[in-house]
């Protein structure tokens, strides 16, 4: 078959080689600095056949965008979409230098070898493997690699899809997964509360109202899991996590203002008034009589493709995975799946495990397999087969 033989010729040195020149090139964000990327990303797929535009919709934030064409026609498009971005590192953290990527056993590290530029790395194989097959793929292969996506995406694909840039029959995001298939997410919903009390004299603590004790109340009962919200199948029960606290005038004064900032992590389904109004019944609850405001700070869209749509199904096809699994965290994905209702898988080496931290490595052997997954998912992809008229349920 030809999807094999893309997959037989996917080169472990080559694509270990590219994640390598992606990661030298330091994309910290903040401040974001994708700029120093480009010109790697641009000559390698120009290399393999690709129409390459570099857009910016904020100056200096650039995207790459890349797209392959079959010779004989198109049937469908299937998109990839990866950040090039990394989170900030402390140098001193690491036992190697963050952006000289090391290889130590079967281990790649460096920032961004999970986190995604691997992920990028072995989708761009995946294209150079069928080329070097001779396998010609019958749909359109798009890879938008983007900027902006680890401070939330506004500088990239949300402005992508907004400029009306993202068309396409369905979607791989090459996040760390552990190579499983990702079909849901969380979202989030950030909040601060503030909780006005009545000033009073230190030496008589029970003379007044002390905003700190009732956002204490609060807090123990909102972070210790009292999120009345049913579990999601993949994604789990919904959290809430108090990350910051701050309140009090004075060391010798009754508190009469205390603020936290909550993160309430949600699941496909939780529209925002729902989670405000479980909010206010927990606090109401706990601390009765308590006086307080909510203001909404953050919000990140919860989202999935249902696991019977065909996508997925072709995915797993292409991996033999028998099942599926959902991310506590969001991704891009959000962006395609709500808003264009593009059915959006998220895919990719490495674990989120790793992400974010000192020392973040890949295994090189799942490099290799998530190329290979890759090039088997262009050389057998139509759009024809993943329309959602087989599926039980729609996107």
């Amino acid at each position: 078959m030809s999807a094999d033989a893309a997959a037989a010729a996917v080169s472990p040195e080559r694509v270990v080689a590219l994640t390598e020149a992606l990661v030298r090139c330091d994309t910290q964000n903040p401040p974001g600095r994708e700029t120093s990327v480009v010109p790697a990303l641009v000559g390698v797929l120009e290399g393999l056949g690709c129409a390459v535009e570099v857009v910016e919709p904020v100056p200096g934030r650039p995207s790459v965008l890349a797209t392959y064409r079959p010779r004989a026609g198109s049937a469908g498009t299937l998109l990839v979409n990866g950040h090039i971005d990394v989170v900030p590192v402390v140098a001193a953290d690491w036992t190697h230098p963050p952006f000289e990527p090391t290889l130590v056993g079967t281990r790649l590290h460096g920032r961004g070898t999970a986190d995604m530029k691997g992920g990028i790395a072995a989708a761009i194989e995946g294209l150079a493997a069928c080329r070097d097959a001779g396998v010609e793929p019958p749909a359109t292969i798009v890879l938008h690699l983007v900027a902006d996506e680890e401070t939330g995406g506004a500088h990239g694909t949300e402005a992508l899809v907004a400029a009306g840039r993202v068309q396409a029959d369905a979607c791989l995001v090459p996040e760390p997964t552990e190579l499983a298939i990702s079909v849901a997410e969380r979202g989030t919903v950030q909040v601060r509360v503030r909780v006005e009390g009545e000033a009073g004299h230190g030496s008589e603590p029970g003379a007044a109202r002390s905003a700190i004790a009732d956002a204490a109340r609060m807090i123990t009962a909102l972070h210790d899991g009292a999120v009345s919200a049913a579990a999601h199948p993949y994604v789990g029960t919904p959290t809430c996590n108090v990350a910051l606290v701050e309140g009090g005038v004075a060391r010798n004064v009754i508190a009469p203002w205390c603020t936290f900032v909550l993160d309430r992590r949600t699941a496909p389904g939780e529209s925002v008034a729902d989670v405000l109004a479980g909010l206010r019944r927990v606090i109401d609850a706990a601390c009765p009589g308590a006086v307080y405001d909510l203001e909404t700070l953050v919000v990140v869209e919860p989202s999935e493709v249902p696991a019977d749509h065909p996508f997925p199904r072709f995915v797993a096809g292409l991996t033999g995975a028998d099942d599926f699994v959902g991310l506590s965290l969001a991704t891009d994905g959000r962006f395609l799946r709500n808003q264009l209702a593009i059915p959006t898988v998220i895919y990719g080496p490495g674990s989120i495990r790793q992400a974010h931290t000192a020392d973040e490595w890949v295994e090189v052997g799942e490099l290799v397999a998530a190329a290979r997954t890759f090039a088997r998912a262009y050389a057998s992809f139509t759009a024809g087969g993943v329309t959602p008229s087989s599926a039980s349920s729609a996107t």
